[in-house]
């Protein structure tokens, strides 16, 4: 079996190695604050022997953040370092599955969170909107099921898409040869697409629809405190609250573009433009969970708390 060779592979390798660094100082910080998150939210559960349901979407979102970008880099390490290791079919094959699963499952949690602020936040006269505001502490639990499950179930498409091209005796040792040996397969790698678009696209439609209603009901609702002549305070609690939401979504949708642009440039075998795109698909984990622990107060004390003894530390010596 021959090694992939491209037009663009030297330059891949000589800008790689640089790149790389790059991937490796966010994956890490990511993986570390995505750690913290999970670490801090254990030990309220271990000592309150319940979390709420805030804190249970934030620990599955922590989780999946933290495997997701584990996975992703090593990848992205034998892709760089080893790239004769891709030939080992089972190698290729299992980090796919396992990033697969993680990435979509990052996708979903996030929208469930954004889904669950809108609930609890925002405020329409809706009979159904008022039902689910207050049956959101009971639908939680099914969201993140229903996260857990599609994510799974992606994981098993790139599984047996992975394994299918193996069958074929397709040589996929670069990722732009996989996507072109795989759209080869007309039918089987239709199905697989179309699922990872509508999982892409689900996933954005829901965050989109639940952070432009929140946006829409902060807003109605700092026009009627300034028609009351309600306090400072209040008011600017409520554009802090517009900020935060509009910043996520944002990032959001950053994010998801670079997720759809990674496929296209992908299948064009366009590897330089790729890894430049996966240096912002690399810090957006770590950088919105870092907002959102400075947006929990709990989490929020413990960050703090670390950095002050750190602090001392460093002093003292």
């Amino acid at each position: 079996m021959e090694a992939c060779h491209s037009p663009q592979q030297s330059n891949v390798t000589s800008s790689g190695t640089t790149i790389l660094a790059i991937i490796s100082l966010e994956a890490f910080a990511g993986m570390w604050i995505n750690a913290f998150m999970v670490c801090v939210l254990c030990i309220g559960w271990v000592k309150k022997k319940t979390l709420n349901s805030n804190e249970k979407i934030l620990l599955l979102l922590g989780c999946s953040r933290f495997w997701s970008l584990c996975f992703s880099w090593v990848y992205s390490f034998i892709y760089t370092i080893y790239p004769d290791y891709l030939y080992d079919h089972a190698i290729v094959t299992l980090l796919g599955s396992f990033a697969a699963v993680f990435n979509y499952s990052n996708l979903w949690v996030s929208a469930c969170l954004c889904v669950f602020y809108c609930i609890k936040i925002a405020n329409f006269r809706n009979s159904f909107f008022i039902y689910l505001k207050v049956k959101i502490d009971r639908i939680v639990p099914w969201l993140l099921l229903g996260s857990g499950v599609f994510a799974l179930s992606i994981g098993i498409v790139t599984y047996d898409l992975y394994s299918t091209v193996q069958s074929k005796d397709l040589n996929f040792t670069c990722l732009g040869n996989f996507w072109e040996a795989s759209i080869k397969m007309d039918k089987h790698f239709s199905a697989s697409l179309f699922l990872t678009g509508f999982g892409y696209a689900a996933s954005f439609m829901a965050v989109i629809f639940s952070a432009v209603s929140l946006l829409f009901s902060l807003w109605r609702h700092k026009c009627t405190m300034q028609t009351n002549s309600m306090k400072d305070l209040s008011m600017e609690a409520h554009i802090r609250a517009m900020k935060s939401i509009l910043s996520f979504l944002v990032m959001y949708s950053i994010n998801f573009a670079c997720l759809v642009l990674s496929i296209i440039y992908i299948m064009t075998n366009n590897n330089n433009v790729t890894l430049f795109i996966s240096l912002y698909l690399y810090v957006y984990p770590g950088v919105h969970s870092l907002i959102l622990i400075f947006s929990n107060p709990k989490l929020e004390k413990a960050l703090l708390k670390i950095f002050s003894c750190v602090k001392c530390e460093l002093f003292m010596k």
